[in-house]
């Protein structure tokens, strides 16, 4: 791994089921990640992702790409355009910075209608991990 290197994107179908799903998992139960109507009633199109499911695809990203050795130290990010149904987030990232056995790695998580997600990761590699 080197300063300025760039991860494999990750295309990751925005489906109803992985909405309400991740939701449920993270325990948010607000009505605007599960039932349209009333999202719409509160001015959104559909229902949309919660920043919860989006930090775990986040996360996933990372690890998927350095193995089961990397250990997610902080995951700082910031939500934009809302993930709808029926959309594909493209998770891409870069190393941003490099510290012996610890990384930071800038990522973005674009959609059909701009930028879902930014932000950067702080991991550590244990020792025979990807690199």
């Amino acid at each position: 791994m080197r300063v300025g290197e760039q991860l494999p994107p990750l295309e990751v179908p925005v489906t109803r089921t992985l909405i309400v799903s991740g939701a449920i998992a993270s325990r948010d139960y607000q009505d605007v990640h599960h039932d349209a109507e009333l999202a719409r009633e509160k001015g959104s199109p559909d229902i949309f992702m919660n920043i919860l499911t989006t930090n775990g695809l986040v996360g996933r990203y990372i690890t998927d790409h350095l193995g089961p050795r990397a250990v997610l130290r902080k995951v700082a990010i910031r939500l934009g355009a809302p993930n709808y149904p029926g959309d594909t987030m493209t998770l891409t990232g870069t190393v941003t910075a490099l510290d012996g056995d610890t990384a930071e790695i800038r990522v973005l998580g674009a959609n059909g209608i701009g930028h879902h997600v930014t932000g950067t990761v702080t991991v550590t590699l244990a020792a025979g991990g990807a690199a």
